[in-house]
């Protein structure tokens, strides 16, 4: 770790250019060692003698290969390569398609060499010089930060590394990954060499002195470099901390990091392979960052105030397999306020704590502009009651986003859903519905069947073992449901659809301002052939199965069909009360008919969830996407303020006359875009149902 002080460097003798005074024998090396040694030790004769190690390209590589195995960065990752000196990890995760890498390094001399470097090959990568302990960076920049190289430690007490450590804690956002790569305190306590000598090339010679501090907490390192022309031309001390498993993680755990992993032993194998020093043998350590997002000061400006409602994450949830809140639900809530708080025209509240939703909705409702509502788990995280929030807004008189209480009524009944589409002419499937008394029923269509709650979501109760083939693994299905998952409502059994499984998702509202999503359907290409072809409860909740490793396409319809079905939406849409969002669920039937089978007003607002994947397609982000949703409800409630235009215009979209554009993409005449690109103009709803 490089870091400026006001210490002076030893000063040069007064021989040939380039010569150092050697100090010859020296009984004590730690007397030698300069608070700040590290001012001026990294240069190029720095470069010179670790140039076997920390100038290899293919051990770089292949560290790099360890680094990214480990932590798993998307390409979209800002990450920071900390003490980064020449820049080799930085430039080598720019070359992998890492865009948004940065280096930071005390040294001048290294920033130089690696600004030059990247301008050479071209690459993205922003270096500049800076102290660790007092990072130039904001709040929740990064999503990983890395210390290669065995950066870390180089300072006299354990003190100046928690100041490092907390430095990392803010500028990481919440969920970051922190990577230490440090030397193995505890074998180099063991195997250090006290001496050793060896060539660099045919011009320099390097000899070592090493031994303990007093406390046996560091080790001390004196090299002595001789040049055949010019003599000694340095004659430099330095201490690096002897960090074990045990004390890396205490003093992880101090600052508050969560998650602490030591990931084996990593070692050197350099060309020269002679005296490897600190870096002979090392251990790679890493983190998580659990922390709220820091509050923004925002600029005194047009703004908006918004509540936004969430689940309670101190209350059970009977949906989640351990009825609990864990750390994707946490993560999942943390990628929406990052995405949120990227909105600089809202002030935003969040609310989570059911106890007190009401008296904090009535303390917060006289300067708050619109309510978010994403508490799908509803109200006290029960499922039932998802219809009990918009209704507390509506008697408080708040204005809010999606559906009102009546469509979440109308859409959590699936046999109620069915009755409608029928009446509308919209093909559903075969059908079957059974009640908690009913001990004999009759089928009266063939097998295979599916069988689900007839009220729920999430996929609750929906597994493989709920497409039954025969009348026995039916009974077993709705056993399941009954008992396994202490369902004891109606249960609905249907005609088990086996062809395309896809999603339709549309933001906006009717007649005018709305944006069909891209289709997307579910790829199972992975399950192994014995298990039935559907997404249920085992995709979205259980990582063992083979279900979670399900992905979603872009679905590939004819275009007479993809037509109908959109057109089936808007109409459902319409007569079921949406607002705002919702996403529609069919499949295809042996013959390739398609059948509706569920609607889903407030779908899943979550970065990785249908909506998300669908908006993808039509390189809509996510945060254009929640701000779409939330433009779309301010527009049908007449809400809009010079903040809303703002935040249009951050988002990419904006309503021009009356009409909702996206990326540049118009719904005209209130008509629809599929897949970003088709316009269906100058015909409504009714004319092609």
């Amino acid at each position: 770790m490089k870091v400026e002080t006001n210490h002076k460097p030893p000063q040069k003798s007064k021989g040939a250019p380039g010569c150092a005074k050697s100090l010859g024998p020296v009984p004590d090396l730690e007397e030698h060692v300069q608070p700040d040694w590290w001012r001026w030790i990294f240069n190029s004769i720095y470069l010179k003698t670790d140039g076997d190690v920390i100038d290899d390209t293919q051990i770089t590589a292949k560290e790099v290969d360890l680094f990214t195995d480990i932590l798993k960065p998307s390409p979209e990752d800002k990450i920071l390569d900390l003490c980064c000196g020449q820049g080799r990890v930085a430039l080598e995760l720019a070359r992998r398609g890492f865009d948004n890498a940065e280096g930071l390094d005390r040294s001048r001399y290294l920033i130089q060499k690696a600004k030059a470097q990247n301008k050479k090959e071209g690459l993205s990568v922003k270096f500049r010089e800076g102290d660790a302990r007092k990072l130039p960076y904001q709040p929740d920049t990064f999503d990983v930060v890395m210390i290669p190289g065995n950066s870390f430690g180089y300072f006299e007490t354990p003190q100046d590394d928690i100041r490092v450590l907390k430095e990392l804690f803010r500028v990481l956002k919440p969920w970051g990954k922190i990577l230490i790569d440090v030397a193995d305190g505890e074998y180099l306590k063991r195997r250090f060499q006290p001496r050793s000598w060896e060539w660099i090339d045919k011009n320099y010679f390097v000899c070592r002195e090493r031994s303990l501090s007093l406390d046996k907490q560091r080790l001390i390192s004196r090299e002595v470099v001789t040049h055949t022309g010019k003599g000694v031309i340095a004659d430099q001390f330095y201490a690096e901390r002897l960090y074990t498993r045990k004390s890396i993680e205490e003093l992880m755990k101090t600052v508050g990091f969560s998650d602490i992993a030591i990931h084996g032993e990593m070692g050197s194998d350099s060309q020269r392979n002679q005296d490897l020093g600190m870096m002979e043998k090392r251990i790679v350590v890493t983190a998580v960052v659990r922390k709220e997002w820091t509050p923004v000061k925002k600029r005194k400006e047009p703004t908006k105030d918004i509540v936004v409602i969430l689940g309670d994450p101190t209350k059970p949830d009977p949906l989640k397999p351990l009825r609990v809140f864990d750390d994707d639900d946490f993560y999942t809530i943390d990628q929406l306020k990052d995405a949120l708080k990227e909105l600089d025209t809202y002030n935003i509240t969040y609310l989570n704590d059911h106890d007190t939703l009401v008296s904090d909705l009535t303390r917060l409702k006289p300067k708050t502009d619109l309510v978010v509502n994403l508490c799908d788990e509803g109200f006290c995280n029960d499922a039932r009651k998802e219809l009990h929030i918009p209704s507390l807004l509506e008697m408080l008189g708040c204005p809010y986003t999606g559906g009102g209480p009546q469509c979440l009524a109308f859409c959590y009944d699936k046999s109620l859903v069915r009755g409608v589409a029928k009446e509308m002419g919209i093909p559903v499937a075969e059908g079957l519905f059974i009640k908690p008394e009913d001990s004999a029923f009759e089928l009266p269509f063939e097998f295979p069947v599916i069988t689900k709650p007839n009220f729920g979501d999430s996929s609750f109760g929906i597994t493989q073992r709920s497409v039954a083939n025969t009348g026995e693994e039916l009974v077993n299905a709705i056993l399941e449901i009954r008992e396994k998952f202490g369902y004891e409502k109606p249960v609905l059994v249907e005609e088990f659809l086996t062809g395309k499984d896809f999603t339709i998702g549309i933001i906006g509202n009717l007649p005018e301002s709305y944006t069909v999503l891209p289709i997307i359907e579910e790829d199972y290409s992975v399950l192994p052939p014995e298990l039935p072809k559907i997404c249920g409860y085992e995709a979205k909740w259980l990582p063992d199965s083979p279900y979670w490793n399900l992905k979603s396409i872009q679905a590939n319809l004819p275009e007479d069909m993809e037509k109908f079905v959109v057109e089936c939406c808007l109409k459902l849409f319409e007569r079921l009360e949406c607002r705002d969002y919702c996403r529609f669920d069919w499949r295809l039937d042996s013959k390739g008919n398609p059948k509706i089978l569920e609607v889903n007003p407030n779908p899943g607002w979550c970065w990785d969830g249908h909506m998300a994947k669908m908006a993808k397609i039509a390189t809509i982000s996510y945060i254009e996407m929640l701000t779409a949703i939330l433009r779309a409800a301010e527009e049908r409630l007449g809400i809009q303020t010079a903040a809303s235009k703002k935040a249009e215009a951050q988002a990419g979209f904006q309503v021009v006359n009356g009409k909702f554009v996206l990326n540049g993409k118009s719904a005209v005449n209130g008509n629809h875009i599929i897949n970003g690109k088709k316009e269906y103009a100058g015909q409504s709803v009714t004319d092609t149902v």
